[in-house]
């Protein structure tokens, strides 16, 4: 296991998918994916929802190997100010949009898995 650690350098990841994550969530939605400077085997995913509900939410994206990522909600927010995400619709919108990240990790796996 060891030896499947991601081989890419972390802005080229990055880069990668701030081109893929768009196709996987909502037209409308904007994302802004960096590499997290803390971690080098972690990106730092913003998603800004589309409409006057103004809801930003900030995901930690780490990589466990090459394959598989293990993503972290870090903060939500609306209209600029921190909001509780353990509510149900709050709930509802992290669930789609983590699955939506694993999807774009999958779509970026002959990028990522050596």
């Amino acid at each position: 296991m060891a030896n499947d650690k991601l081989q890419i350098d972390q802005n080229e990841l990055a880069a990668a998918w701030q081109r893929t994550l768009p196709e996987w969530i909502k037209d409308a939605d904007k994302c802004e994916v960096l590499a997290d400077e803390s971690d080098p085997s972690a990106l730092r995913v913003t998603i800004n929802t589309a409409g006057h509900q103004a809801y930003s939410f900030d995901f930690k994206v780490c990589y466990v190997d090459s394959r598989e990522v293990k993503v972290e909600v870090v903060d939500v927010e609306k209209n600029n100010v921190a909001i509780d995400e353990r509510t149900d619709p709050m709930q509802q919108l992290i669930q789609d949009y983590t699955r939506h990240i694993h999807e774009c990790a999958q779509a970026l796996q002959q990028l990522t898995h050596a």
